[in-house]
């Protein structure tokens, strides 16, 4: 058996939409069972492959990552349009965009931009101030919703969830990169070593760092393009497809040698 982890499934943690109840049906000590039981485990990033090193089983880091001839850059908009912040996640993560919500409404005193968010699993978000496109997720659009954003958003308030924050794999910071647009990440797992900072997005753990890097893309259209394309360049280089898929041939044709 191989198994794959892109997240902390081993951390205990309550969800933002069960509760207790979700957390009252899980099977305590399951990761830890599926990790002991594998031959090979694929991790999604550095700290899920010490956990799962730990435990005594074999670790093989391959990031999830995206087609890259499928997510591509879109034709550059048109100059005078408001810059597009945007937020692509789903109902478990949007508490996370929510930890930001001070800073842009902040923001929105001073700047003029678009806040776009997919897949909150919510029907109404308001933030004063902001003009809000609030909309489902949908599997046939998501190429298009990652194109029409100009900066993305990629917050973590790790004093929610310490432990599961810590193991996310920063899929987000391929997609962004892939479709050619810088975006603001909280340093935390994977998101602090995906990408180079200050090149292909900005790295910020405070509302200040927030306040500041947004002030900076929104008010540089030309620094926006510069760290957009080199982003694409270096999802191309280091995250594409067929490599990944290599190493995924490769765990599991040594998994099925395995004694």
């Amino acid at each position: 058996m191989v198994l794959d982890l892109d997240d902390a499934t081993y951390v205990s943690y309550t969800s933002p939409t069960y509760g207790g109840l979700g957390k009252a049906l899980k099977w305590l000590g399951k990761t830890d069972d599926l990790i002991k039981w594998a031959g090979i485990v694929t991790c999604g990033n550095r700290s899920i492959a010490e956990y799962v090193s730990s435990k005594g089983t074999e670790a093989r880091l391959i990031p999830t990552v995206v087609d890259t001839d499928v997510f591509r850059p879109a034709p550059a908009r048109n100059s005078g349009e408001l810059p597009v912040l945007g937020w692509i996640g789903t109902h478990s993560t949007f508490p996370y965009l929510q930890s930001i919500f001070p800073v842009l409404r902040e923001l929105a005193r001073n700047h003029q931009f678009r806040l776009k968010i997919v897949g909150a699993g919510q029907e109404d978000v308001a933030i004063s101030g902001v003009e809000v496109e609030n909309s489902a997720w949908r599997i046939d659009r998501e190429v298009a919703d990652f194109q029409s954003i100009d900066i993305g958003l990629y917050p973590f308030d790790a004093s929610m969830y310490s432990g599961w924050a810590a193991g996310k794999s920063g899929f987000k910071s391929i997609q962004y990169m892939a479709v050619g647009i810088p975006y603001i990440a909280t340093p935390v797992g994977a998101s602090a070593e995906i990408g180079e900072a200050e090149t292909t997005h900005f790295l910020a753990a405070t509302s200040d760092q927030w306040r500041g890097s947004l002030e900076t893309l929104i008010a540089d259209p030309k620094r926006r393009q510069k760290m957009g394309a080199a982003g694409r360049r270096h999802v191309v280089e280091h995250y594409g497809l067929p490599a990944q898929a290599d190493k995924l041939a490769a765990a599991l044709r040594d998994a099925a040698g395995k004694k």
